[in-house]
């Protein structure tokens, strides 16, 4: 006789009982509650994010172009969704928010490992935020790894070469715990791709899709915040909109931009 008492249902395969009791406010304002769901849901897109962009490189590695587009795809509409997150955010005025803001300490997203795994993920470098972490900490052994892998700009080189394109050497050995600079040589590469018109040069578009829609939403968080608390000191000492700002208009993947003036 089967056992229907270990049976999974949606409560459970969800594991709702955890994650409906994940949301504790510390203050009686009714705006909390949003606050604080709004940025767990955060962390579940960029569990996700970083999810698929493991899958994403291991799929232009193996010069699975297609399986590689449709993650691309994927990305780019969850980043859509983390922008459309922002418009709920938004709803939330300077008032409502002061009401509860002093209840969060020291707290900041400065602090989301998660998205700073995610930075190192795509390409950046910047050993600093590991100062946030704790020497012997999970998050800061996270972070350390992902920047110390190939990034996934280092993985659509690769795919490039498989195809047959010849990316300088140099490029496809380059020590991944150093920030990839703009390369004249790559985007000489990057033409003759575009002007192939192939599979090869739909990833590239998709590559920048991806890029942009980063981008779009390093913007728009900026813009909250500014909308929100102005030009104040962010939660946990950090500098606010002020530094959000020095991050926008980086893009992750500079020569799939540089080359479009020789196109």
């Amino acid at each position: 006789m089967n056992d229907t008492t270990a049976s999974v249902h949606y409560h459970s395969y969800l594991a709702l009982d955890e994650i409906l009791a994940a949301q504790r406010p510390r203050s009686e304002e009714h705006d909390e509650v949003l606050f604080i769901v709004i940025h767990q849901v955060y962390e579940l897109w960029f569990k996700q994010v970083l999810h698929e962009l493991s899958y994403l490189q291991r799929e232009l590695e193996a010069d699975h172009a297609s399986r590689g587009l449709q993650t691309l795809k994927r990305l780019r509409m969850i980043f859509k969704t983390l922008v459309a997150q922002l418009d709920v955010l938004e709803t939330l005025t300077p008032v409502q928010y002061a009401g509860f803001r002093d209840q969060l300490e020291a707290s900041s997203g400065f602090q989301s490992a998660q998205f700073r795994e995610l930075e190192a993920t795509i390409g950046r470098r910047e050993p600093r935020v590991l100062e946030h972490y704790a020497a012997d900490s999970p998050a800061r052994a996270r972070i350390e790894a992902a920047m110390a892998r190939r990034p996934l700009y280092g993985s659509f080189l690769r795919y490039l070469a498989a195809r047959g394109y010849e990316i300088p050497a140099a490029a496809l050995e380059r020590d991944p715990g150093v920030a990839a600079e703009p390369s004249e040589a790559i985007q000489d590469v990057l033409v003759s791709v575009y002007r192939d018109d192939g599979e090869a040069a739909q990833v590239c578009e998709q590559m920048v899709d991806l890029d942009e829609g980063i981008q779009e939403w390093r913007y728009r968080h900026v813009k909250m915040v500014e909308r929100t608390i102005g030009h104040k000191i962010g939660t946990g000492g950090s500098a606010g909109a002020a530094y959000l700002r020095t991050t926008l208009f980086q893009p992750a993947f500079p020569d799939l931009w540089d080359v479009r003036s020789r196109l």
